[in-house]
């Protein structure tokens, strides 16, 4: 059995995330050969970008396994932070193999994508609704102070 191994680019891309002076708010990271690119163990940068949530979904596809790294604004009008969202993403319909590799696989990537308020693991788009990780998000969160109307 051979272990995981994750490309120097995914800790880039990783590091470009959580970079405040850097546009880029999601990465997606994916198998090497699940993107035609390489061998089955092997984690690759997919994809990257600006455009959010909608950004990191468009490049989540159906029977290929990936992880996604998101940056998301949280708190309220005193205290808006960025807050970060690790995502094993395993599609419905992904043969049972892939799927199960995943589990075990999960720990080398987040070797490198080390700091995160929330995990989630999702099979299905609708599982990667902004109203259901921003709820994750401001339960790791804690404590809510905002301005009160009484």
């Amino acid at each position: 059995m051979s272990t995981l191994t994750v490309d120097i680019a995914v800790e880039d891309a990783y590091h470009n995330v959580r970079d405040d002076s850097n546009e880029a708010n999601w990465a997606v990271f994916a198998y090497a050969d699940d993107v035609g690119s390489g061998d089955a163990n092997t984690v690759v940068v997919k994809a990257s970008g600006d455009d959010g949530l909608e950004g990191l979904k468009g490049a989540l596809v159906e029977r290929e396994r990936a992880y996604g790294f998101l940056r998301v604004i949280s708190g309220d009008e005193m205290s808006a932070r960025p807050k970060f969202v690790f995502i094993a993403w395993v599609p419905d319909g992904t043969p049972i193999m892939k799927k199960a590799k995943v589990s075990t696989d999960k720990a080398f990537v987040k070797e490198v994508v080390r700091d995160f308020a929330v995990e989630l693991l999702a099979n299905d788009l609708d599982d990667l609704e902004e109203e259901v990780i921003m709820k994750e998000v401001r339960r790791a969160g804690g404590a809510s102070y905002g301005s009160s109307s009484t």
